[in-house]
C-alpha cells in the first residue's frame, strides 16, 4: 500500500507541476480547411480525439495526452490536425518515431498533406547525408521548416528549433523517459502528445493515476479489418 500511495503521490506532483505551467494558448484555428484536405472524412471517435487535444492546446497549459487506439483506427490524422493547428499558430511541431521505417511511412503518408496546407516539412533521421541534414538543422533553427519527422535524430544535440510549441512521440512505449523529455527540452514547455497501439503496464499506470490525459479512439475506418487483441 505505501508504494502505491507513494507512487500516486509522485504522480500527483508530477500533474500539479504540469497544471501550474503556463504557456500562451494557441488560438482558434479554421480546421475545416485541414478537414477537407483530406482524402477521406474522420471517423467521428478521430474528430473527438482531435477535439480534445486542440482544446488542451488552447487553455494556457501544456498539453500532455496519450491518444491510444488499434493498428489502423487513425492516430497519424490525430496528429496531423495538431501539427496544423500549431504551425497555424506559428510555432514548429515534430513528430518522433523509433525505427528509421517508421519515420519514413510517417513521412511519405503526412508530408503531401501538409505541404498541400502550406506547411513545410522535412524528414530528419540517422541516415540523412552530411548535406541534407545541414539543410534541415538550418531550416529548424531559421524557422523555415515548420514541421520535422524523423527519428531520434531530432534530440542530437546540434539540433535547434525556432520554437517547438508540439511534441508527438509514435509507440511511445518504445522510447525512454529521457529521450522524450530531451525533445519536449527542446522547446519552451511545447505540448506533447503520445500515440501507442499497444498499451503497457507502466501506460496503464500512467492512465490510472492520472500523469497523461488520455483519448481512445475505439472506432475503425470503414472497411478496417478487426484488430484481435491478445494477452499471452
Amino acid at each position: 500500500f505505501e508504494e502505491l500511495f507513494l507512487f500516486a503521490i509522485g504522480l500527483r506532483r508530477l500533474r500539479q507541476r504540469r497544471v501550474t505551467a503556463s504557456v500562451p494558448p494557441c488560438s482558434p484555428v479554421d480546421m475545416g480547411v485541414f478537414y477537407s484536405a483530406l482524402p477521406f472524412t474522420l471517423t467521428s471517435a478521430q474528430r473527438r480525439c482531435v477535439e480534445e487535444a486542440l482544446g488542451d492546446m488552447s487553455s494556457g497549459v501544456p498539453m500532455n495526452r496519450l491518444c491510444q487506439g488499434d493498428v489502423g483506427s487513425g492516430k497519424t490524422m490525430v496528429a496531423a490536425a495538431c501539427v496544423y493547428c500549431a504551425v497555424k499558430n506559428g510555432r514548429q511541431a515534430a513528430l518522433m518515431a523509433p525505427t528509421e521505417i517508421l519515420a519514413q511511412q510517417h513521412y511519405k503518408g503526412l508530408a503531401p498533406l501538409l505541404e498541400g496546407l502550406g506547411i513545410s516539412c522535412a524528414l530528419l533521421t540517422g541516415a540523412a547525408r552530411a548535406k541534407e541534414r545541414r539543410a534541415v538543422l538550418e531550416g529548424l533553427e531559421s524557422g523555415r521548416l515548420q514541421a520535422v519527422i524523423g527519428t531520434h535524430a531530432l534530440i542530437s544535440p546540434d539540433v535547434t528549433y525556432r520554437d517547438l510549441g508540439l511534441v508527438v512521440t509514435d509507440e511511445q512505449h518504445r522510447f525512454g523517459v529521457g529521450q522524450r523529455s530531451a525533445l519536449s527540452a527542446k522547446g519552451e514547455r511545447p505540448h506533447l502528445l503520445v500515440m501507442s497501439a499497444t498499451p503497457i503496464p507502466r501506460t496503464l499506470a500512467l492512465m490510472i493515476y492520472g500523469d497523461l490525459d488520455v483519448s481512445v479512439i475505439d472506432e475503425l475506418p470503414p472497411g478496417r479489418q478487426k484488430i484481435d487483441t491478445f494477452a499471452v
